[in-house]
């Protein structure tokens, strides 16, 4: 398994409610964080196929009312205690 965050701009007022939605809809969700800046959420997921990220992103997160904007970030290598 690979993990992948996905950072996630939701429209104003709705971080908590997506954030939610992506925890119970998207079956390869980890974990999810409130952050600042640009974005609003940083989504851990984890993967078997990174050829099929691509169709996650689209049909489980973007579908997902008051979603406005994601970037994706690939992981290769963990570092640390595990």
């Amino acid at each position: 398994m690979r993990a992948v965050f996905v950072m996630v701009k939701t429209e104003p007022g709705h971080g908590t409610e997506v954030a939610n939605k992506i925890a119970e809809q998207v079956e390869s969700f980890s974990e999810a964080y409130s952050i600042t800046g640009q974005y609003d959420l940083l989504v851990k997921l984890y993967v078997d196929e990174i050829d099929s990220l691509g169709r996650l992103i689209e049909r489980e997160i973007h579908s997902i009312p008051h979603v406005r904007e994601t970037f994706t970030i690939l992981t290769f290598e963990a570092f640390g205690a595990r």
